[in-house]
């Protein structure tokens, strides 16, 4: 068994790929995906291979919408208390982040789960609005806590997707030309390999589900060229450790309690169909739209516009690489950052401005 950072066999598989000898473009749609990449410099292995690997929209805080965020602001802004993840809080709105009204003395929380944020309802008795983002991999955790009868004071902004579709609607738009796609190893261990098989009857694409070793990824590219170059088109599984062909079951069927799909717009795309997960009637009085509907009348009919000059939309879509912006390690950084793909450890931007510096 090779270690997963061994560089003799990784040495091997370049070697494999530059053979087959192909000039391919692929996607993936994982931020720990692209950590890995640039982090290990894999990019430019791949390069030196003919193969080019773009990010697709699989940074979860970066593409849920402006207009998202903005109902979070607005409900911190009427005095509730807000309670979110780390990341979320740093993404601008319209005119501030989440972040920026705790500084003017909001009630914003940072918690590490949502169950952090169901036992500050209990300990404050205030109102708590819990900012749920996230994919398949986040949601059962948000479904296991509502289904626990958390306290009337709790409630929950939800914004979470689901993956297949925006794959879906990626490649019906047809914006770009790829020609295979490394599928994400957190969400296939909740959703199993049966949703991407429809993508390959389909579209005939090639898939690999990959974890997030570099020997995992660069075998997942591997495994994909050979697809390629062969004229096949079928969703095989690199990632057999952690991911079944079922998935996990009890968490699907804890996701199809609590929620069911809904027309959703994603940052950087238009509404996708059957992408969002909406709660079911059974859980609205959790809901935070429905409880405090009249606190978020002032946002109906109003435009959410990117930051002038940021190109995340662009980036999710795979259309472009973070040193194709202007703003990039320039006006955007970690530390002022524009648009959600310098917020987020998955965002692209921050991922390449971490490793990779500053534009090239």
């Amino acid at each position: 068994m090779f270690r997963y950072r061994d560089s003799e066999v990784a040495k091997k598989i370049v070697e494999k790929l530059k053979g087959i000898d192909l000039k391919i473009r692929i996607m993936h749609v994982c931020g720990t995906h692209q950590d890995t990449i640039v982090r290990f410099g894999l990019d430019s292995l791949f390069k030196q291979s003919g193969i080019e690997v773009r990010q697709g929209p699989g940074c979860p805080v970066c593409v849920t919408t402006t207009r998202e965020y903005e109902e979070a602001i607005t409900m911190a802004k009427k005095g509730n208390v807000l309670a979110t993840f780390g990341d979320a809080v740093r993404v601008p709105g319209r005119a501030s982040s989440l972040l920026d009204l705790r500084a003017e003395g909001c009630d914003v929380r940072i918690v590490y789960s949502i169950e952090d944020a169901v036992n500050l309802a209990k300990k404050t008795g205030k109102n708590v609005i819990f900012l749920a983002v996230g994919f398949e991999t986040t949601a059962p955790s948000t479904a296991v806590t509502l289904l626990r009868d958390p306290p009337e004071n709790f409630t929950v902004l939800n914004c979470h997707r689901y993956v297949p579709p925006v794959l879906h609607a990626l490649l019906e738009m047809g914006d770009l030309a790829i020609q295979g796609l490394l599928e994400p190893g957190h969400v296939s261990t909740i959703i199993g390999l049966r949703p991407y098989q429809m993508l390959s009857e389909k579209y005939h694409i090639p898939q690999v589900i990959a974890g997030f070793e570099p020997l995992d990824v660069l075998m997942g590219i591997y495994m994909l060229a050979q697809q390629i170059k062969k004229g096949e088109a079928k969703v095989e599984n690199e990632y057999r450790r952690s991911v079944k062909p079922e998935g996990n079951v009890k968490a699907l069927a804890v996701l199809e309690k609590v929620f069911e799909p809904v027309d959703l717009a994603w940052r950087g795309f238009p509404v996708v169909k059957a992408s969002g997960m909406k709660l079911k009637n059974k859980f609205q009085n959790y809901d935070a739209r429905k409880r405090f509907e009249d606190q978020l009348k002032e946002l109906e009919n109003m435009d959410f516009p990117e930051p002038k000059g940021c190109r995340c939309n662009e980036i999710l879509r795979g259309l472009v690489n973070p040193q194709d912006c202007q703003l990039f390690a320039r006006a955007c950084t970690p530390s002022h950052p524009l648009g959600p793909c310098m917020v987020s450890i998955e965002g692209a931007c921050q991922i390449e401005y971490k490793y990779g510096g500053g534009p090239r």
